[in-house]
């Protein structure tokens, strides 16, 4: 075979590198998704990103915390269906896959993120689950029940009435959620209507009291919010008023819309009669003039 032939071969192979079962419980839904350009491929690489990413939902040997513990899961699963879960969970859950659809039941059907590594960060997240390392020793338990939360209140921390203890930014710079105004919030992050972590409070709990995302993690680690807020804000995503867009706010969309048209309508009228006296009218003049000449 040729160079050329083989470098036409290699390229039009499919890359079907193994996966990794991150977690089934949650890691990560209220942040962004993993770095694309990041090139892991060792178990070392893999540790690294279990630490990012899994860490708050998942041990390895310490037992299961809002997700299962994966020791072992690369004996209990196949590699391909790992490959596949971790590539794209909400796809297998939507195709209905047995093995996915009972863990998803089993662990408070908390969705998993869709995280969008490379095949080369799963190939290692594999790599590291088969090294025989353990998380165990770190300490890891599941999280502490928050107290009762208010919900007014809860709303109140997220769109910025009330400020938090430790001077964190609010929630709706970067997610919104149903039950807001009509405008929403911010789309840095993903809309939390339907988050995972807003159906499971032992997972919202474990996410944002050591948030694993990168943005997540940066803003928070200096102004971490206090058990009571984490409560609070819990109780206000977690109203069932907040699982759907209310219609009245779809309403107030359409009437932003028609009173949008409406003054284009306007400005547009305004614009074109002063070009019609200033262009038009000395145009039509000068015609006319000619005419009678």
């Amino acid at each position: 075979m040729t160079q050329g032939a083989t470098r036409r071969f290699t390229v039009g192979m499919p890359c079907r590198l193994p996966g990794a079962l991150i977690t089934l419980a949650c890691c990560g839904v209220l942040g962004v998704a993993a770095p694309r350009g990041a090139r892991a491929q060792t178990a070392a690489d893999g540790q690294t990103l279990f630490a990012g990413m899994c860490k708050a939902c998942h041990t390895i040997g310490g037992g299961a915390l809002v997700g299962p513990d994966l020791a072992g899961v690369t004996k209990l699963r196949a590699k391909d269906w790992l490959a596949r879960w971790i590539a794209a969970p909400s796809k297998m859950l939507a195709a209905h896959d047995p093995t996915a659809t009972e863990l998803f039941n089993q662990y408070n059907k908390v969705t998993m993120p869709d995280f969008g590594l490379t095949a080369a960060q799963v190939a290692s997240v594999i790599a590291y689950l088969e090294s025989g390392a353990t998380t165990a020793a770190a300490g890891s338990a599941a999280p502490a029940p928050l107290p009762a939360g208010e919900a007014a209140r809860g709303r109140s921390y997220f769109v910025g009435g009330t400020g938090f203890t430790n001077g964190g930014p609010h929630c709706i710079s970067c997610h919104s959620v149903a039950g807001l105004s009509s405008l929403g919030g911010g789309n840095l992050g993903p809309d939390l209507t339907n988050s995972g972590y807003v159906k499971s409070e032992p997972a919202f709990a474990a996410f944002i009291g050591a948030p694993s995302t990168t943005t997540m993690a940066a803003i928070w680690a200096k102004t971490p919010l206090t058990t009571q807020e984490q409560a609070d804000l819990y109780a206000f995503l977690s109203k069932a008023a907040v699982q759907q867009r209310e219609p009245d706010a779809l309403l107030q969309i359409a009437l932003l819309c028609f009173a949008g048209a409406a003054l284009m309508v306007v400005v547009a009228q305004l614009y074109w009669r002063k070009r019609s006296k200033g262009v038009r009218k000395p145009m039509i003049a000068r015609t006319y003039s000619m005419k009678r000449g």
